[in-house]
């Protein structure tokens, strides 16, 4: 494990198209997201800063997507070299953490290079506009720092991005693992 920031992308950027199956095969397309604010969330199944946030993330994602914020997680380590992370694991993850947005498998890790993500967990929110409007850290939690997770920096930012106005503070890059790209 490899211990990597985000790498704090410049805000203003669009949101990268793209088309990519969920843990079940079935095709899910950027461009179904038309006029909501969206949140991309770059995670993984066997990363222990993911499983650091997970149930929270989870409870978080849930309150957010019934006020209206569009989100999607994305997996997309080498799942051959980390069978952990391979679709049918991914399956079992959303019904262990109850997870009620789409959990996409990005097997060519191109859409990962689109987004210049880094790390998991890596965070970028997006306004109605899909330009990108705040990425970062979840928290200040991380595993063995005895810091609560609460996911306050995700949830301030998208609460302002769903009352129209721009995330406020310092924007903190993520830390977790490595993404495992293919050689």
């Amino acid at each position: 494990m490899a211990l990597t920031p985000s790498t704090m992308v410049e805000l203003g950027r669009p949101l990268p198209a793209f088309r990519l199956p969920d843990a079940r095969g079935t095709l899910f397309d950027s461009a179904d997201l038309a006029d909501a604010p969206v949140l991309v969330a770059f995670i993984c199944n066997h990363c222990p800063y993911v499983k650091h946030i997970a149930t929270v993330f989870s409870a978080l994602a849930r309150e957010l997507t019934e006020q209206g914020l569009a989100v999607v997680a994305i997996n997309s380590n080498d799942w051959d070299k980390h069978p952990d992370d391979a679709p049918e694991k991914m399956r079992a993850e959303i019904l262990a953490r109850d997870y009620v947005f789409p959990y996409l498998a990005d097997a060519e890790q191109d859409v990962a290079r689109a987004f210049d993500a880094a790390c998991t967990p890596d965070f970028f929110l997006y306004d109605k506009g899909h330009r990108l409007v705040w990425r970062g850290q979840f928290d200040d939690s991380r595993p063995g720092n005895e810091i609560p997770v609460t996911g306050k920096d995700l949830r301030d930012a998208a609460r302002a991005v769903l009352a129209g106005r721009a995330p406020e503070g310092e924007q903190q890059p993520s830390i977790g693992c490595n993404i495992k790209w293919r050689v």
